[in-house]
């Protein structure tokens, strides 16, 4: 039984390798277009990790095959991966000192048959300055990120405060992964708390387990 994660994102590998799965990796490399300026972020973020996962599942019958999506939403605008150096400092300036949202889905496909949940994550950016936007743009930081920044960048450290699970800024929420493969029969035990990021066995999504023995442990 093969678990195939149809991602190429670093970031996306890092986390599932947190709940101890064995994995292989087959991205889906499909173009990924904002849709129209109305459409329900959700959705949208729903339907192209479905689709991801649709794509990858048609070539390994058989596999079991997890795909997700990122948005990012500011005041009902759809934040991209900005294509430019222009567009990322706007886009950065934009986000600056403000409250947004991030959702993220994620799919599950084997066979004909789907499974996919979502979740939404509240950030508030930092005040950061105009040269902090220049230097992370040098870096090439924003290029292959919704909304143009990494959570957990230490160089940027564009984040004041978030509500909700971290994880799902970063790119694959490590919770609700967890809790979609074993809703669809997929064999997952709960996480080693010592294999997971800190955050996570603080998280809303954790089960109570979790939480419970990290709280006995403080």
């Amino acid at each position: 039984m093969t678990l195939v994660l149809a991602s190429a994102s670093p970031r996306r590998r890092a986390l599932l390798a947190a709940l101890g799965i064995p994995f292989v990796v087959d991205p889906a490399a499909i173009d990924e277009p904002l849709p129209e300026r109305h459409a329900h972020p959700e959705r949208i973020a729903r339907a192209l990790a479905r689709h991801k996962a649709t794509v990858v599942a048609a070539r390994r019958p058989g596999d079991w095959v997890l795909a997700a999506d990122t948005v990012v939403v500011f005041r009902g605008r759809l934040l991209g991966k900005p294509e430019s150096a222009e567009e990322a400092h706007a886009m950065l300036r934009l986000l600056r000192g403000r409250w947004h949202r991030v959702i993220t889905a994620v799919a599950l496909a084997r066979g004909r048959r789907r499974w996919v949940d979502h979740t939404t994550t509240w950030v508030l950016m930092r005040q950061y300055s105009d040269e902090d936007i220049t230097a992370s743009i040098a870096r090439g930081e924003p290029f292959d990120k919704a909304g143009g920044y990494a959570i957990q960048d230490p160089d940027l450290r564009p984040v004041e405060s978030w509500r909700g699970c971290y994880c799902n800024v970063v790119g694959l929420s490590i919770w609700l992964t967890w809790r979609l493969l074993q809703q669809a029969g997929f064999p997952v035990s709960t996480p080693d708390e010592r294999t997971l990021p800190p955050v996570c066995q603080q998280c809303p999504l954790a089960p109570a387990e979790v939480t419970s023995r990290t709280a006995n442990r403080e």
